[in-house]
């Protein structure tokens, strides 16, 4: 049951990165946990709580950093070679310029979402918009920097490099959190 659990969850982060939390339905994410609909609802009875039991502590962050560390691990060619593939494919460009657009709307969501939860520090909109553009360069420029001058590329130290970047604006809440789900996993 947990195995089912686990890949609802997976499978719905993943569609909810891909299309945006109100363009999935559940019948998507039953279609690619390659489950019935009747069988997600037992385990989650509509789409809001699949999205509050993963935005509930941080480890709905630490799970997408797992995500986006294995896409990139993956595909590490197109992220090493990037300006080369902008220049030669532009309508491959295009589209992920769009993607990247929505990946970082959905890091300001999330950012916003624990400043609601009293997970993160207030911050200004300004402020908001800054941090999720510099987590996003962290999150697209890791690994290809490490490549690149031939350091070690590990899940752990990807983990760590977006965590130093979010901890100094989280609040006791928050940093209770971290203490508990997240710095035993990275430590």
């Amino acid at each position: 049951m947990a195995q089912t659990k686990e890949k609802i969850l997976q499978a719905s982060i993943v569609m909810f990165n891909e299309y945006g939390i109100a363009n999935v339905r559940l019948q998507h994410i039953a279609d690619a946990s390659g489950i019935s609909v009747g069988n997600l609802a037992y385990h989650f009875k509509n789409k809001q709580t699949i999205i509050d039991y993963v935005y509930d502590n941080f480890q709905g962050i630490d799970k997408t950093m797992s995500s986006y560390y294995f896409f990139f691990e993956n595909y590490r060619f197109f992220f090493t070679n990037m300006f080369e593939t902008e220049r030669n494919h532009p309508h491959i460009m295009r589209r992920w310029h769009q993607y990247t657009n929505r990946m970082i709307l959905q890091i300001e969501s999330r950012i916003e979402f624990d400043i609601q939860r009293d997970a993160f520090l207030p911050l200004k909109n300004q402020r908001i918009k800054l941090l999720a553009n510099n987590i996003w360069i962290s999150i697209i420029f890791w690994l290809p920097q490490r490549v690149l001058r031939g350091l070690s590329c590990d899940e752990k130290n990807f983990k760590k490099a977006l965590w130093a970047q979010m901890t100094p604006y989280l609040s006791n809440k928050g940093k209770e959190e971290f203490a508990t789900y997240i710095h035993p996993a990275i430590a």
